[in-house]
C-alpha cells in the first residue's frame, strides 16, 4: 500500500485547499476551478504545475495572507475565507435541494436513485462529458439519504414555526381534523394561525397517528403531548376549530371538557364548511328516502365492476358526457351537490341502464315523486356547494364566514314567499319538471317545512362569529357609529383618535382587515388586540382538507409503511428550510466523527 501524503499549510500559495475523505485520505482541490486531484498529487510540484499551466500564475495575491488562512484541513472554512463553496458543500447542497423538491412534489424517495440520478448521469455524459458525470456521481441520492434529508428539513421547518409561536404577541389559533388512511390508521392533522411581523401566518403544525382509539381524550392527549414535547405551554392556544367529529364537537364533548379544564379561556368552534350534514339531518322522510335511493343507485353502478364497465360502454354508445359517477361519501361533503346534479341531468339514461340490468331499484327511481324530490335536492345542494366554495380559502376568519352563512340563511324567507306563490325560480331543476298544480302544492309544503327547520338549525348550530353592535367597529372603525359604544368603554378614545387619521384610513381601504389590525398593533395595541382575538380563530378546517388530499399521495399501496409526518410537513409548509444552517451542522458532525 502506497504511503498517504499529508496536507501542508504552505500549499495554499498555489490556490489549493484540502478535502478529506471518509477514510481520512486528504486530496487537493483547486479553489479556482474546483478540480479535485488524487492524494498522490498532494505535493508542491504537481500543485504548482496546475497553478501555472491552467491559471497562468494568477498574480496579485498576498502569499503571507494565504498562509494564515485558518484550518486549511477544514475545507469548508478554508473556502469560505476565499469566498468559494467547497465541493463537499456543493454535493450536500445538491442532495438537500433534490430531497426538498422530492418532498414538495410528493414523490417516493427511491425516485432519485432509480430514475433521476441515472438520467442525470446519462445527460451529463452526453452533453458535458465524463468529468461532469464523475462530479454528479458523487451527489448522495440513495433512498436512506433522501429520507434523512427530509427528516432534517422537517425538523428545521418545525423549529421555525415553534419559534414563531413563542414570539407571537397574541394567543394562537389551532385547526384540527381527523381522517383514516388506506391502512385504517386514524391520523390527526393540525394547522396553526399566529401573528408574525404585522401579518397573520397560517402554517402546518403536525400530522400524527392516533394509536389506539379516537376518543376525545385521545385527541386531547396527542395535542397536549405535542406542545409539552416542544416545551410550549398549551395556554398559548386561544382557540381550536375542529372538523365536527363527535369526539371533538360540542360544549359537553370529552375533548372540549379536557381542553377547557387545561385552558379555561380557550374558544372551541367547529368547521363551518359542513352545512350539508345539517341539511341532511333536517330532511323530511320523503326527501331523505330520495337521497338514500340516489346512494343505492350509485353504489349499484360503481360498487360492481361489471356494472361500471357496462355503464361506461352504454354512455359511450349514446354519446353522453358523464360516463363516470362519483362515489357518495359520508365524510367528504364535497361530493353530494355534484352527484345529485349529475344524477338529475342523466336521469333518463340511468333509468334506461337500470331497466337494461333488471335492477330492483327501477321502481323507486322512475317514480315521479322521486324525480321531483331529486330536483329539489340537486338545487339545494348546489346552493350549499356555492356557499362552501365561497369559504374555501386561506385566511377565512369566523366573522367573514358567519357573514356568508347569515347572508345564505336570510335568503330563506324570500324563497319561502316565492314557493307559497308556486314560484320555483330559486330552484331551476325543480321548476323545469313541475307540470301540474298538484305536484307544485305537494312539494311546496315539503320545501316550506324543510327550509323552516333548516333556518332554525343554522341559527343554533352556526352561532360562532356573531358580533354585538358595540363590537362591530372591528369590521369598519371609520363608519361605525360611536354612539353604540358606552362612554365608559376605555378604548372609545382610541377609536376616536384612529378615525381622525387620514393616513390610517388609506391603510384601511387598501389592506385586508386582518393585516390592517396587525399594522395598528404598535400604535393602538388595545384596539388591535381586541380585534385580532376575534379574527385569529379558524372558521373552517379547509387547510386540513387540503392536507388530507396531499396525504393520498404519500399513503399508497407501494408506500403503506411510510411514516409520512416529515414528508407532509416539507410538502405543504410555506416555510423554506434553512439550508445553509443544516449543511453547516452536517459538516460539523462529519468532522467530529472523523
Amino acid at each position: 500500500m502506497s504511503k498517504k501524503r499529508k496536507w501542508d499549510d504552505d500549499y495554499v500559495r498555489y490556490w489549493f485547499t484540502c478535502t478529506t475523505e471518509v477514510d481520512g485520505t486528504q486530496r487537493p482541490q483547486c479553489v479556482l476551478c474546483n478540480s479535485v486531484f488524487s492524494n498522490a498529487d498532494l505535493r508542491p510540484s504537481k500543485l504548482s504545475d496546475h497553478f501555472n499551466r491552467r491559471h497562468g500564475g494568477v498574480g496579485g495575491h498576498d502569499l503571507n495572507s494565504l498562509k494564515h488562512v485558518p484550518a486549511p484541513s477544514d475545507q469548508s472554512e478554508t473556502l469560505k475565507a476565499f469566498g468559494v463553496a467547497s465541493q463537499e458543500d456543493a454535493l450536500l447542497q445538491a442532495s438537500y435541494q433534490f430531497a426538498y423538491l422530492c418532498a414538495k412534489e410528493k414523490n417516493p424517495h427511491t425516485i432519485a436513485e432509480k430514475l433521476v440520478k441515472p438520467c442525470a448521469l446519462e445527460i451529463a455524459q452526453i452533453v458535458l462529458g465524463p468529468d461532469a458525470q464523475k462530479k454528479l456521481q458523487q451527489v448522495p441520492l440513495s433512498d436512506d439519504v433522501i429520507h434523512s434529508r427530509i427528516e432534517e428539513m422537517s425538523q428545521d421547518i418545525l423549529q421555525q414555526i415553534l419559534e414563531d409561536i413563542k414570539a407571537s404577541p397574541l394567543k394562537v389559533g389551532i385547526q384540527l381534523a381527523e381522517t383514516t388512511d388506506m391502512d385504517d390508521c386514524s391520523r390527526l392533522m393540525a394547522f396553526v394561525r399566529y401573528i408574525k411581523e404585522r401579518e397573520i401566518i397560517e402554517e402546518f403544525l403536525f400530522c400524527e397517528p392516533l394509536q389506539l382509539t379516537m376518543k376525545g381524550k385521545d385527541v386531547f392527549c396527542l395535542v397536549r403531548d405535542f406542545f409539552l414535547k416542544h416545551k410550549i405551554s398549551l395556554d398559548v392556544c386561544g382557540s381550536v376549530c375542529t372538523d365536527g367529529a363527535s369526539s371533538m364537537l360540542g360544549e359537553n364533548s370529552e375533548f372540549a371538557a379536557c381542553v377547557k379544564k387545561e385552558v379555561p379561556h380557550i374558544v372551541i368552534t367547529h368547521c363551518l364548511l359542513n352545512p350539508h350534514e345539517l341539511v341532511t339531518k333536517t330532511l323530511p322522510s320523503k326527501l331523505k328516502d330520495a337521497l338514500f335511493t340516489v346512494v343505492k343507485v350509485i353504489n349499484f353502478i360503481k360498487g360492481r365492476a361489471p356494472n361500471h364497465r357496462l355503464f361506461q360502454a352504454f354512455f359511450e354508445e349514446i354519446g353522453i358526457e358523464y360516463s363516470v359517477l362519483l362515489f357518495h361519501t359520508e365524510m367528504r361533503w364535497l361530493s353530494r351537490g355534484q352527484i345529485l346534479t349529475h344524477i338529475f341531468e342523466m336521469y333518463e339514461e340511468i333509468n334506461q341502464f337500470l331497466h337494461h340490468q333488471s335492477s330492483n331499484l327501477v321502481d323507486g327511481f322512475e317514480n315521479k315523486d322521486f324525480k321531483i324530490h331529486l330536483a329539489y335536492l340537486a338545487d339545494l345542494f348546489k346552493h350549499l356547494n356555492e356557499l362552501g366554495a365561497s369559504m374555501q380559502r386561506t385566511g377565512m376568519n369566523t366573522v367573514s364566514a358567519r357573514e356568508k352563512l347569515s347572508a345564505f340563511v336570510r335568503k330563506f324567507p324570500f324563497w319561502l314567499k316565492r314557493i307559497e306563490k308556486r314560484n320555483f325560480t330559486n330552484f331551476p331543476f325543480l321548476e323545469e319538471i313541475i307540470v301540474s298544480d298538484n305536484e307544485a302544492l305537494c312539494i311546496a309544503a315539503e320545501i316550506t317545512l324543510h327550509l323552516q327547520q333548516l333556518s332554525s338549525s343554522f341559527h343554533e348550530y352556526f352561532s360562532v362569529g356573531d358580533l354585538d353592535e358595540a363590537s362591530k367597529w372591528i369590521l369598519d372603525p371609520f363608519l361605525f357609529n360611536l354612539d353604540f359604544v358606552d362612554d365608559g368603554y376605555l378604548m372609545k378614545n382610541d377609536l376616536a383618535e384612529l378615525r381622525a387619521s387620514g393616513q390610517i384610513l388609506m391603510e384601511f381601504e387598501t389592506m385586508k382587515l386582518e393585516d390592517f389590525w396587525c399594522a395598528q398593533f404598535t400604535v393602538f395595541p388595545s384596539l388591535s388586540k381586541t380585534a385580532l382575538e376575534i379574527l385569529i380563530p379558524f372558521a373552517t378546517t379547509y387547510l386540513c382538507e387540503l392536507g388530507f388530499s396531499s396525504l393520498l399521495h404519500f399513503k399508497t399501496k407501494s408506500r403503506s409503511c411510510l411514516n409520512m409526518s416529515d414528508d407532509i410537513r416539507v410538502a405543504i409548509s410555506k416555510k423554506v428550510p434553512r439550508f445553509s444552517d443544516i449543511i453547516e451542522q452536517k459538516l460539523q458532525l462529519q468532522q467530529k466523527s472523523v
